[in-house]
């Protein structure tokens, strides 16, 4: 099934929903709030159409997660073997803010692990993509970029711009080197950095869903690095009964 599918098809996908998002992102649009109080735009809803029914199209026998859609019940989604994970827009909290740290995320998740990830940040021309055992990219330049060789010496952290806890600083604060670089930033841009080498570690110890996560997940493996469970050290996994995944830690 992966080898079937095209990146270049799913990246196109990407940036069509990125240039709906931008015609909304450039005027005045309203914000509504859904049951979990979390806020939800017009642009969310169109780049969510956009993408279903592209995918829809291109591969009709793969079913698609996505944050905007009806969750499809446990009992039949854990019989999946591949399917589309999706955040039409991450970061809508950055989106409403304008300060262009925003994702559009599709992933392929195979059984419990992403395969295929594209995050494409519309605003600042950003487009990260990998996929299984072929590679991980920015802008067509392989991942990672940078490497950090003295992390005893400094290590670059970055942390949530929107939703930093407690928790998550005490544990920046208590890493062992000698210099700590701190930066913030909005959406699944995080786990790309981790992925492209501009940052070592990034914390998250607060509440994230599977579709926040997944396509960066999927860039984050291709680069060399992965995101652990901070319980047991053990890889993310997806497709789980409840949606929502645990404290992680990208490194």
């Amino acid at each position: 099934m992966l080898e079937n599918i095209n990146i270049e098809d799913i990246k196109s996908i990407a940036l069509q929903a990125g240039d709906a998002i931008m015609e909304i992102y450039s005027k005045d649009f309203s914000v509504d709030y859904k049951d979990d109080k979390s806020p939800l735009t017009e642009a969310d809803l169109k780049s969510n159409e956009i993408i279903c029914n592209k995918l829809q199209e291109l591969y009709p026998n793969i079913p698609i997660m996505s944050e905007e859609n009806k969750q499809t019940e446990y009992e039949i989604r854990k019989n999946w073997e591949y399917y589309w994970c999706i955040d039409p827009i991450d970061g809508t909290k950055e989106f409403i803010k304008k300060n262009d740290e925003f994702t559009v995320n599709i992933a392929l998740i195979y059984k419990n692990i992403p395969v295929l990830g594209v995050v494409y940040a519309p605003a600042i021309h950003e487009m990260y993509n990998a996929k299984k055992g072929e590679g991980a990219f920015k802008n067509g330049q392989k991942l990672p970029l940078y490497v950090n060789d003295t992390p005893q010496e400094k290590l670059n952290v970055v942390a949530s711009k929107s939703h930093l806890s407690q928790e998550t600083q005490e544990f920046i604060n208590a890493l062992e080197t000698k210099s700590i670089e701190q930066a913030s930033r909005g959406s699944s841009l995080k786990l790309c950095m981790v992925a492209e080498g501009v940052a070592d570690i990034y914390p998250r110890l607060a509440p994230t869903m599977e579709w926040d996560t997944a396509a960066a997940d999927a860039i984050v493996r291709e680069a060399g690095k992965m995101t652990y469970q901070f319980e047991n050290h053990k890889p993310v996994v997806y497709n789980k009964d409840n949606l929502l995944n645990p404290w992680f830690i990208v490194q």
